[in-house]
């Protein structure tokens, strides 16, 4: 089962397509919450020629666009929210937005100061995380939730962009942006490499990252690394998540009620009696699966039964409803049943 479509669209390219896009399902080995599912559907977009700078223009007009087509205007309602999709949306680098949220500049530090940085904010970390790692750790933990309009946050740190090209103008950042909105990711998107040599030195140092215990680290991909070679234009690429943008358009709080087929916790099995519990306090076995229907699965329910007759009245109904034929009680028998259910209970249970 595949987690993206991102290097297959990106050999299109190279192929010579101008521009290539799917919606598709991806499957990731992570848990279930209100805003993840281990399969969910994301849209993939690529288009020659293009940068990060004119996806993050085209992402807030389409974006603009389906709110008013789902809603009649450019605003949406999510937990109690008002969330405006009116273009433009606020652009922020995220040391920036760690800065503004932490107040420690993370630019031109070094992992062991960046680790000091998340030491004094009190985080939990281990030795397996890199510097990319420490960042997006700071990030998710002070930052993600806080932007609650639509916000792009820009230029990622090399070591967390293993397939982004470098930026243009600032030394160890790439051309990388999330969309952020209520708080979670919606889209990510960048000015993808281009360059099969830079591309394999990244490849390369995701493999030391996951040697030393990183589990989201990539692996190399040969293929991809000979489709560079043959030559890929300057592309712009994306990924939105799609059931996200349907919890956001319509105003759902939970990923499970915009999904067809969710992922859904077992029910929960009442405990049910065998007949033999029912036979033992006289009654017959017949009478039991309409005892139970009537919903007393168990002795013990049906020995804290406060009104016989009701259970009678229902008794009879069943009969008539279901074409049982069976030879009716009289109220002194379902009387008796519920006596001699009641006398095997504890004497707090009785009460």
């Amino acid at each position: 089962m595949r987690i993206a479509t991102e290097l297959y669209l990106k050999r299109l390219i190279v192929g010579g397509f101008e521009g290539v896009y799917e919606i598709g399902k991806n499957f990731r080995n992570e848990g279930m919450d209100r805003n993840h599912n281990p399969e969910f559907t994301c849209m993939e977009l690529y288009v020659q020629y293009k940068d990060y700078n004119w996806m993050m223009s085209f992402t807030e007009q389409l974006l603009e666009k389906i709110c008013v087509a789902v809603n009649g205007c450019p605003e949406a309602v999510v937990d109690g929210k008002t969330i405006s999709f009116k273009a433009p949306y606020r652009r922020l680098p995220i040391l920036d937005a760690i800065k503004e949220k932490t107040g420690y500049d993370l630019y031109d530090k070094s992992e062991d100061e960046i680790r000091e940085v998340c030491r004094a904010l009190n985080m939990e970390i281990d030795d397996t995380m890199g510097k990319g790692k420490l960042i997006d750790e700071i990030f998710g933990e002070f930052c993600e939730g806080t932007f609650v309009q639509p916000t792009f946050i820009t230029d990622y740190p090399v070591e967390m962009s293993p397939l982004t090209k470098k930026h243009r103008s600032k030394p160890g950042l790439t051309e990388r942006f999330e969309l952020m909105v209520n708080g979670k990711e919606l889209a990510n998107a960048y000015s993808e490499l281009n360059d099969p040599i830079d591309q394999e030195e990244r490849f390369v140092e995701q493999m030391r990252l996951a040697d030393k215990g990183d589990d989201e680290a990539m692996i190399i991909d040969h293929d991809f690394l000979r489709a560079l070679q043959y030559g890929m234009p300057p592309t712009s690429g994306i990924g939105i998540g799609i059931d996200r943008l349907v919890m956001l358009m319509t105003g759902h709080s939970y990923i499970q009620d915009v999904l067809l087929f969710p992922q859904m916790r077992p029910e929960k099995v009442a405990k049910r009696d065998k007949t033999e519990a029912f036979t033992a306090l006289g009654i017959a076995e017949e009478w039991v699966a309409p005892i139970q229907k009537a919903g007393f699965l168990t002795v013990e329910a049906l020995g804290k039964l406060d009104r016989p007759g009701k259970l009678f009245q229902d008794l009879l109904d069943i009969n008539k409803k279901y074409k049982l034929g069976l030879k009716v009680p009289v109220v002194d028998e379902v009387k008796a049943w519920v006596e001699a259910a009641a006398a095997t209970l504890p004497t707090e249970a009785a009460e």
